[in-house]
């Protein structure tokens, strides 16, 4: 889903996009001359696999809050990593979203039986 960055105005623009079992829900509204606010939640599930033992289990994200700055000029705060650009005029929302799941797969995740368990793991070849 593309939105024109201009199109954008001072009243909050409300938007829901879902992808990979995951729905984002939120506003759009511009916060200055080039700079537009993004305030959403993220809910839903997907599959993972554990980083210790390897088996799949499924992932539930409930209510996580995503607030980002966009901009389509580049940005030369280099201390603010929360500014996503978009050079081409148009704010794209299915790669904001696609970028956090991504995000979240690829960190570090354990099942709910080895995040629990004070046992020391190690296999041997």
């Amino acid at each position: 889903m593309k939105i024109v960055f201009d199109k954008v105005g001072s009243t909050a623009k409300p938007f829901e996009l879902c992808s990979e079992g995951v729905t984002l829900t939120g506003s759009l509204q511009k916060s200055g001359y080039h700079q537009v606010a993004l305030d959403a939640k993220m809910n839903g599930s997907f599959e993972l696999a554990c980083d210790r033992c390897g088996k799949s289990y499924i992932y539930d994200m409930k209510d996580s809050t995503l607030k980002l700055k966009l901009s389509d000029l580049v940005s030369e705060d280099k201390d603010d990593l929360d500014i996503i650009e978009f050079l081409d005029g148009e704010i794209d929302l299915s790669y904001i979203l696609e970028s956090e799941i991504t995000s979240i797969k690829s960190s570090y995740h354990y099942c709910d039986k080895c995040d629990n368990s004070e046992e020391e793991f190690e296999i041997e070849f």
